[in-house]
């Protein structure tokens, strides 16, 4: 008996590890947890039974369809059209526009089969597998299995070989897996980051398509049975720490045997509705909070979210609440002078309003992802109806609802102490699933499919069975929320809170608690989505376990997201717009899919404004603004002729830009970081077999002329050449191909490769660097990481004595070596010099810089101040670059 739970358990689990690896695949690659990685295989499934069903193609050749052409093809374009601009965007505006994104395919694909007239899908079509139809079964060693389960293995085997081998032994598998590791090195290495994040997405895309595809006989065409399945190998990925695809495949297989022998040999958790079917999502928590502990920023998922520009900021105060006050008086009117229905609407509207409000606290203030807001609400409202027919007063009963939300707030902060960024969100998810499916399954608690009846809430003069007064007390309680909300932020509390979400290490040192701030907006966040549940209870005048799903909390943070998750006036405007369009939909005849479609084309504009509607508006109002200002006069920024004081040499010569033989020439370049301008009219420029120190203080912009030298920083003024070519659109990576290579401040190596492999990501051959530097052949299979300063400073610059760049630009290459290596360094510098390398130099030790230089080149506040022939270096000249004297 245990052999046959062993067996069948290793194929569900298969499908676990097929799903999980291609997620681990494309988190790994890109940064981006796709929570539409299970659509994705919904999709396949969609496009395997259709092809099977109405073309009549072979299963086999349907699934080849699928999974190896239509599935790689989505992930592509689905990569072009979002997620290669994700890749840039803060985690909350990743995980809500895959959220849409889950929700958007699915609906898609629905729209497309009943417009194309093709054999109409529900939950209950059960597609043929991909084997003989029907199944063929076998009786191995007593075990009953069929040719599908059998199918099912073989493909995850083939699959997980497959996928090892490629990223172990394929130049492809290095260059994905050194982009994982150090993006940004990576494309200063040449290797082309978004064509690697492409083919991630399009292999993590195929393997979600098979998934899929072995899953239809198993699952049907129900998009909710995959997205359930998604939460299932997101266990197993955790457990694969979302980077080691050996380990997720090897927990996918072990998911998938626990599941079953606990399903077998458990028959003491019957008493416990929902336990055993629980127990992928009991071991992803676990996995998250043992496994997974944040070691980086620990403030929460949105913590990387850098605030966006208040673009109101010089708007008069009244001009910039006119709008809402127009705003509320409409709706004041409306819910006066309007249908019944339709302010009966608007009321549901403005409840999940209230709901959202607890969103723009966890998330907004706090940036924290929080999944588990619908969990809180839905606890508050059957406490709150258990409560009322125990025989407790109804106000009672709605105050000890909120209290009951705040306490499971409360419990949910516990291990939020512990975890931060994407795992924090998964351990939310994962508890609102538990509470799903084991706590609000107890029939004490939830009265079974019948649930609680509730009252119309009494306020002497009328009732909330109105849907007139449920508008008037659901806008008082949004502006009680609104004032406590601004309170909060501009109160000593919010100040700490702040604090700890843009800097925990710094805040901790300043004497703030972190887990406190955390604690505090975690119950009060929750408290308000248990008031915001009470309302809803009362507005239907009952609550079952189903009406508040846990996946409706992944739905309401997309929807407040996309329409600005930071003020109170994005959550009104999300809940209104949330019953509103699926009204107008209807009322239209119109399919409901269509919505779905338009919710993930809001997910789509995201990926480009990821601080939701609210903010863009004001953004093209800022902009539009802008435009209508005069120009900034011509020279507003200053050049090296007009900082370069009487009688010292100029920068380039009249008329520069490779004259004089200059391989390599910074003309007139203007640079920053957002509306921080840094370099301020920079000339510069380097010839073959020449070594130019660039000196001068920390601050004065040397690393920054460095990153835009390399491509790492796009320009806003000027241009650069290489051999008279002018390079400065070219990416990064197509500058390194070209001979530009940046050795950048601190260890130029990719930490969690090999030593061969570090050298692989520039050379095809490594001997030549173990001929001349054995101390590096010793150590070929260590990982850079475990290598000393010294040693990961030469594996930086060895690859460039075999195969020698055209340019050189060293950033602090001495920077934390001892006095020997620095030597060593410079040797190297030297070497390359003589062999016709055009370097450029920069570094704080001015004596060893002066030593190999040929030419010296000082900087100050973002100018070249001076340039010249190392002989005429002197100490005044030195001090007045270093502390900025004349």
């Amino acid at each position: 008996m245990i052999l046959q739970y062993v067996l069948s358990g290793l194929v569900t689990g298969a499908v676990f590890a097929i799903m999980g690896s291609g997620l681990t695949l494309s988190y790994a690659a890109t940064g981006v947890f796709n929570f539409a990685h299970g659509a994705v295989g919904f999709l396949a499934a969609l496009v395997f039974y259709e092809l099977t069903a109405a073309a009549g193609l072979p299963a086999w050749l349907s699934a080849v369809v699928a999974a190896g052409l239509f599935a790689p093809a989505l992930g592509y374009l689905l990569h072009r059209a979002m997620f290669r601009g994700l890749a840039q965007a803060g985690e909350t505006a990743q995980i809500v526009a895959t959220i849409g994104l889950t929700i958007a395919l699915p609906a898609l694909g629905l729209l497309a089969v009943e417009l194309a007239g093709l054999p109409a899908t529900d939950a209950t079509s059960l597609p043929r597998g991909v084997g003989p139809h029907p199944a063929v079964s076998f009786d191995p060693l007593g075990v009953r299995l069929d040719t599908d389960q059998l199918i099912t293995f073989a493909f995850s085997a083939v699959a997980a070989a497959g996928l090892w081998a490629f990223l172990r032994h394929t130049p492809y598998g290095l260059r994905m897996r050194a982009s994982v590791d150090r993006r940004r090195l990576a494309t200063l290495r040449g290797i082309d980051a978004d064509a690697t994040s492409a083919l991630a997405w399009m292999l993590g895309s195929g393997l979600a398509g098979l998934a899929g595809v072995l899953a239809a006989p198993v699952l049907g065409l129900d998009a909710t049975a995959y997205t359930v399945l998604l939460f299932a190998s997101a266990t197993a990925a955790v457990f694969g720490r979302l980077r080691s695809i050996p380990w997720t495949f090897a927990a996918g297989l072990a998911l998938g045997v626990v599941q079953n022998l606990v399903a077998g040999y458990t028959d003491f958790l019957e008493e416990v509705t929902g336990l055993r079917t629980a127990v992928p999502v009991i071991l992803l928590f676990a996995g998250l909070l043992l496994l997974n502990r944040s070691r980086e920023r620990v403030a929460g998922s949105a913590a990387e979210d850098v605030p966006p520009p208040d673009h109101l900021a010089g708007v008069p105060a009244w001009r910039r609440r006119l709008p809402w006050a127009a705003g509320l008086a409409a709706l004041a009117v409306f819910a006066l002078l309007g249908p019944e229905y339709y302010v009966g609407v608007a009321a549901q509207g403005l409840v999940l309003a209230l709901i959202f409000c607890s969103f723009v606290v966890v998330t907004g203030v706090g940036g924290m992802v929080n999944l588990a807001q619908a969990a809180f609400a839905a606890m508050a409202a059957l406490t709150c109806g258990w409560a009322f027919a125990s025989g407790l007063p109804f106000v009672v009963a709605i105050l000890l609802g909120v209290a009951a939300a705040g306490a499971v707030g409360l419990v949910v902060a516990l291990p939020a102490l512990r975890l931060g960024g994407r795992v924090l969100t998964l351990a939310t998810l994962a508890l609102a699933l538990l509470a799903d499916q084991v706590l609000f399954q107890v029939d004490a608690f939830s009265n079974g499919t019948i649930g609680w009846a509730l009252p119309a809430l009494g306020l002497g003069f009328a009732d909330t069975s109105d849907p007139r007064v449920r508008v008037a007390v659901l806008l008082a309680l949004i502006g009680l929320v609104a004032l406590l909300v601004r309170n909060l932020e501009r109160s000593a509390s919010g100040r700490a809170v702040l604090a700890v979400r843009s800097a925990p290490a710094a805040a901790v040192t300043s004497g703030l608690s972190a887990p406190r701030a955390k604690i505090v907006l975690f119950v009060l966040a929750s408290a308000i989505a248990g008031l915001g549940g009470v309302l809803f209870a009362i507005s239907k005048g009952s609550v079952t376990a189903t009406d508040l799903p846990a996946f409706a909390g992944f739905v309401w943070l997309a929807v407040v997201v996309l329409q600005g998750v930071r003020r109170i006036g994005g959550a009104v405007l999300g809940g209104l717009v949330a019953v509103a369009v699926p009204e107008l939909l209807a009322t239209w005849d119109v399919s409901a899919h269509v919505g779905s479609i338009l919710f993930g084309a809001g997910g789509m504009i995201l990926a480009r404004h990821p601080d939701g509607v609210l903010t863009q508006l004001a953004e093209a109002r800022h902009r539009r603004r802008a435009r209508r200002l005069p120009a900034a006069p011509s020279g507003a920024f200053p050049t090296a002729s007009s900082t370069v004081p009487s009688g010292t040499p100029a920068a380039l010569p009249a008329g520069g830009g490779g004259s004089g033989g200059s391989l390599f020439v910074l003309e007139d370049v203007v640079a920053g970081y957002a509306d921080c301008t840094v370099l301020r009219g920079v000339r510069l420029e380097v010839r073959p077999g020449e070594v130019v120190a660039l000196l001068g203080a920390n601050g004065a912009g040397k690393s920054t002329a460095c990153a835009v030298a390399a491509g790492d920083l796009p320009v806003t003024g000027g241009r650069i050449l290489l051999d008279g070519v002018d390079v400065t659109a070219w990416p990064a990576h197509r500058r390194a191909r070209a001979g530009v290579l940046l050795a950048p401040e601190g260890r130029g190596v990719f930490p969690g490769l090999t030593v061969e492999e570090n050298l692989r990501t520039w050379l095809d051959d490594p001997e030549p660097v173990y001929r001349r530097l054995p101390q590096l052949a010793a150590r070929r299979t260590v990982a850079a990481g475990a290598l000393s300063g010294g040693e990961q400073q030469l594996l930086t610059l060895a690859p460039a004595l075999v195969r020698p760049p055209r340019v050189l630009i060293a950033d602090e290459p001495s920077l934390g070596l001892a006095p020997l290596v620095v030597r060593q360094v410079f040797d190297v510098f030297a070497e390359l010099r003589d062999r016709g390398v055009a370097l450029l130099l920069v570094e704080e030790k001015a004596t060893e810089a002066l030593a190999v230089a040929d030419r010296v080149a000082f900087m100050r506040l973002g100018a070249v101040t001076w340039t010249g022939p190392c002989s005429e270096v002197d100490g005044d000249r030195l001090t007045a670059a270093y502390l900025g004297v004349r």
